[in-house]
């Protein structure tokens, strides 16, 4: 029984989380009105996807996934500065940071 305590959780209880996680994300983006709680969703998200890419390339043995997740980490990480500066630039027109400030500046 030591032995597969030893072992840890497999890699069906690692893509579970991921699941779990990229769930929990696409909910706070349909449903959440604040462009920060929005961005936090997308970030979930993300983190679940390098989780379920780090987990398959475990699994098979090959570092292809671990260097994609790394990749990906690079990408959002440009994402979050490019959408804090969105958020900041609403904020300062607005006075607000509703997901619906943007579609004010049409009319």
């Amino acid at each position: 029984m030591n032995e597969i305590l030893a072992q840890g959780p497999g890699p069906g209880a690692w893509m579970l989380l991921a699941a779990l996680l990229f769930a929990i994300g696409v909910y706070g983006v349909l449903t959440r009105r604040n462009l920060v709680a929005i961005l936090v969703s997308v970030e979930l998200m993300a983190n679940a996807v390098n989780l379920n890419l780090v987990t398959l390339s475990r699994t098979h043995g090959s570092l292809t996934g671990q260097s994609f997740a790394l990749f990906t980490i690079a990408l959002t990480v440009a994402e979050v500065v490019v959408g804090l500066a969105l958020v900041i630039l609403v904020h300062r027109t607005h006075r607000d940071i509703d997901a619906d400030a943007p579609s004010r500046l049409r009319g």
